[in-house]
């Protein structure tokens, strides 16, 4: 026995997990390694393309609401707002609440929604507890109808939040800005969009998000199908027929091609598989499926809820998923299943864990993580007949390497004799798509139509991300300023880039919950725009100290996750498998220790009241 000098608690000899396993630990690191191994590509992220030039049909239009010629505008306000998803929306309403009216919002949708208003595609469902994610549930007065929300009451939600505030009359829709440019003479931005207006913004608050730029898979041939195509993010309902639930009845003599296995596709196979003459679904790397378990919301428990009850499910959800001690499970779904899985199986059998090494406490958590995805795959084998289609969807790597996906449809889908699941083993996936149909594992397929379930522009290239020129103090890009890799304060602010601030999910503390965590920001920025109108500053902008010790200590804290996602299956979380040659990552270029963490250092922060890492004048 020994005793720890420091919490002065006593600790005996851990016995060795390994001796106790019920399957070869080595054998699946073995796994994993060959699976990643087999889909890993010298071109990274370059393997897609940009819905740019020849391929802007698939993003340039808005299948849902008709683009209206309009006059050009010119404006000045005080602070501009591009995006109007839940990004947009959050940080109009906070700084409405904080007393800022002279506001403007821009997006190229017809309507508010972000994400929600271009994801309409049939199924479409957000997998995060509907009373955690849809935010500003309190301030609008409304109770989600169920534990997960389907597309349609997620835009209506934010169609809610945009009159609850009166923000349709300072929405600027179907426009982009191609354009912004620091005025060091006059202490604005000046600002133009692709219908010729001229806007002038004292403060430019950037809340576009990742979500609604789709990317396309760079497939040999890809232009030259002659059959029908589209990406789910602009579904044509006017080809399949139905609606969000469904019912894809002008489908029923097509030959269809899903190219994806992600959270879209697999929220889409279900329904095309019911209704198209036979559904071919091309798989690069299969999701980890687990069950969804949806149920309406319970009335009594509604009407039982104390005034603050979203924020403290919102930071308990946050606190539970990020591993950290919990009293109560107040979500209580599959993500929280997840984590306390994890946390129960590390403390049970080891209540000394404070004599744990670094090494054991991981070699536990990747023992108790393999227990979790051999449950994903036996649920394969116990629901798809086919031995070598059940195989083939199996997830072979951790669990978080990839988004976890929540489904009960998808995996009876492969059942049915006019579902086809074309695994193309990773490299080198589709080898070509041809006038008529796809070639893979030397195969063509023939099919009428090709939909792309291939996601968004999560590019480490925020070129892609903010398709618009960014140019700050001197005429400098932003793009320039960030060469080696993002450089914020906080993850809103850049020194040289006055007035401007950015909210999204890099530099910041990450969440499975993105709308809680933008929510978060825009209270920030709400705060930080209060200090420059207090001060009587006409400018304010991160310092070179304050940003140069963000970004330290955003890169020293990240160290675990890039060791964690070089062992990871190609995906956005790990720009394809180059973590070593990327400038970011989605997960790699976040706080570590999570958004309740970041939200407590950044009240502390507030709480010290001298805004360091912050110029004011």
């Amino acid at each position: 026995m020994s005793s720890d000098p420091v919490n002065n608690s006593t600790t005996a000899p851990q016995p060795d997990p390994l001796n106790s396993l019920e399957f070869d630990l080595s054998a699946l690191r073995r796994k994993y390694r060959e699976e990643r191994d087999r889909r890993l590509r010298e071109d990274g992220e370059n393997q897609f393309i940009h819905t740019t030039g020849e391929f802007s049909r698939f993003k340039d239009f808005d299948p849902y609401a008709k683009r209206m010629p309009r006059d050009r505008l010119t404006i000045e306000t005080e602070i501009l707002i591009l995006g109007g998803g839940f990004a947009g929306l959050s940080v109009a309403g906070r700084l409405i609440e904080a007393g800022f009216h002279d506001i403007r919002l821009v997006d190229n949708a017809g309507d508010f929604g972000g994400t929600w208003y271009w994801n309409r595609y049939p199924g479409a469902q957000c997998d995060i507890d509907a009373y955690c994610y849809l935010p500003l549930l309190e301030e609008t007065g409304y109770m989600p109808r169920e534990k997960y929300s389907f597309a349609p009451e997620i835009q209506a939600h934010a169609r809610r939040i945009a009159g609850h505030y009166g923000l349709y009359e300072k929405a600027i829709f179907h426009t982009s800005v191609t354009a912004m440019n620091w005025d060091e003479d006059h202490l604005v931005w000046n600002v133009t969009t692709d219908r010729g207006d001229d806007v002038r913004a004292r403060c430019i608050v950037c809340g576009s998000g990742p979500g609604t730029t789709p990317k396309l898979p760079g497939i040999p041939g890809i232009d030259a199908f002659q059959g029908h195509s589209f990406h789910t993010s602009r579904w044509d309902f006017d080809y399949t027929g139905g609606d969000n639930q469904g019912n894809l009845f002008k489908l029923a003599d097509k030959r269809v091609a899903v190219i994806g296995t992600g959270a879209s596709a697999i929220q889409i196979v279900p329904h095309v598989g019911r209704h198209a003459k036979h559904l071919y679904v091309f798989q690069r790397t299969p999701s980890a499926l687990n069950p969804r378990g949806n149920v309406p919301t319970d009335p009594d428990w509604a009407g039982s809820l104390a005034p603050g009850w979203q924020r403290t499910r919102q930071r308990n959800f946050n606190d539970v998923v990020a591993g950290l001690p919990f009293d109560v499970d107040l979500v209580n779904d599959g993500w929280t299943d997840m984590f306390r899985t994890l946390q129960n199986s590390l403390l049970a059998g080891n209540a000394a864990v404070v004599g744990q090494t670094p090494e054991q406490l991981a070699l536990l958590s990747e023992i108790v993580d393999a227990r979790k995805q051999n449950t994903v795959r036996d649920r394969i084998d116990a629901i798809v007949k086919d031995p070598q289609t059940a195989e083939a969807l199996k997830p072979w790597y951790r669990t978080f390497c990839k988004r976890p996906c929540f489904n009960d449809e998808y995996l009876p889908t492969f059942n049915r004799p006019n579902v086809t699941l074309v695994d193309t083993s990773g490299r080198p996936g589709i080898e070509r798509i041809t006038s008529g149909g796809i070639t893979a594992n030397g195969v063509e397929y023939p099919v009428d139509c090709i939909i792309f379930a291939t996601g968004f522009e999560f590019s480490s290239d925020y070129r892609h991300r903010m398709p618009f020129a960014v140019n700050g103090r001197g005429g400098r890009s932003l793009f320039d300023l960030w060469a080696n890799g993002r450089r914020t304060l906080h993850g809103h602010s850049t020194h040289g880039v006055p007035n401007w601030f950015f909210i999204g999910n890099s530099q910041v503390g990450l969440s499975v919950n993105y709308t809680s965590m933008l929510d978060d920001q825009a209270r920030l920025i709400g705060y930080i725009l209060t200090q420059m109108r207090e001060r009587g500053a006409r400018v304010v902008e991160a310092t070179a100290d304050g940003e140069a010790n963000w970004v330290a200590e955003i890169r020293d804290k990240a160290a675990g996750a890039s060791l964690f996602l070089e062992e990871c299956t190609p995906g956005y979380f790990n720009n394809e498998g180059q973590v070593k040659n990327a400038r970011a990552t989605l997960t790699g270029d976040s706080y570590a220790p999570g958004v309740n963490a970041f939200n407590a250092l950044v009240s502390a922060w507030i709480e010290h009241g001298n805004c360091e890492g912050l110029a004011f004048k």
